[in-house]
């Protein structure tokens, strides 16, 4: 669905480029985490996805589209949710009236449906909202839209801990076999058990690229006893329970879900090569 062909990016002003000759697949059915440090260009990726900014060098496609030209076909089955966004002081219902001209496929059952599971009314002024009730409201409106790319920017920033859980709920209730999902995020605990695919970023390109499964495969995570540490491990931590590890999976050795921060720490400190 998404194409990435040997781009680079570098902001005006700026001597280094934020990506270069970046190349990248993305495929439908599959909810990908985009993760990386502070300045390793995961916003940049997403407005480049989305068309909001072209690259300097190579394509981004979506569905062979060229997404900087902004095409109708494009953005009518496209929804970016920004870490930072405004909404307009007018009543929920009103703003769904602006909506529906851009998105063919925007379904009002999915919204309240959304929206009884953040616990909002249907019918709500988003102007008298706080910036918790406005980022559930934000993100109702998103899943509803029902496109086929939805790009997440720090979904999770500003919402509750039970708000959190219900994220995740609605998420995975409305994902579908023709719909790619992009989450960018820190906040790794609140999105690990949602994710099926992994992508790591760093300055200089992509550390990691590989399905949750393949992680699975390969390595497990669990809490060990400082008596049972071996030459398995590939990267620990301490913790009050005993050392929180991540190691290799030994032939057959149970599955384990994945720590995402460990996975990271361990990926961007080279320890996986």
């Amino acid at each position: 669905m998404i194409q990435i062909n040997n781009i680079s990016y570098r902001y005006p002003g700026q001597r280094r480029p934020v990506l270069s000759n970046f190349s990248l697949s993305l495929s439908q059915g599959r909810i990908y985490g985009l993760l990386g440090k502070n300045g390793t260009g995961k916003s940049t990726l997403l407005h480049l996805i989305a068309g909001l900014l072209r690259p300097q060098e190579g394509s981004v496609c979506c569905n062979s589209i060229a997404t900087y030209k902004r095409q109708p076909e494009v953005l009518s089955d496209l929804f970016l949710v920004s870490e930072d966004f405004e909404l307009p002081a007018i009543s929920l219902d009103e703003y769904v009236q602006l909506l529906l001209p851009f998105y063919p496929r925007f379904n009002r059952e999915i919204l309240d449906s959304c929206l009884e599971a953040f616990e909002l009314p249907k019918q709500i002024d988003l102007g008298q909202l706080s910036m918790g009730q406005k980022k559930k409201a934000y993100m109702s409106v998103a899943l509803a839209a029902n496109t086929r790319l939805l790009l997440m920017d720090e979904p999770t920033n500003g919402l509750d801990i039970p708000s959190k859980s219900q994220f995740r709920k609605v998420v995975a209730q409305y994902m579908a076999d023709d719909r790619l999902i992009i989450v960018s995020t820190h906040q790794v605990h609140d999105v690990e058990q949602l994710l099926d695919h992994i992508l790591i970023l760093a300055e200089d390109g992509m550390l990691m690229n590989a399905s949750v499964g393949d992680i699975t495969d390969r390595y497990v995570f669990e809490v060990r006893q400082p008596g049972n540490l071996d030459d398995t491990i590939i990267y620990a931590e301490p913790s009050l329970q005993g050392n929180i590890v991540m190691a290799r999976r030994e032939e057959g050795e149970a599955e384990t879900l994945v720590n995402l921060e460990l996975l990271f720490n361990a990926v961007t400190k080279g320890l996986t090569k």
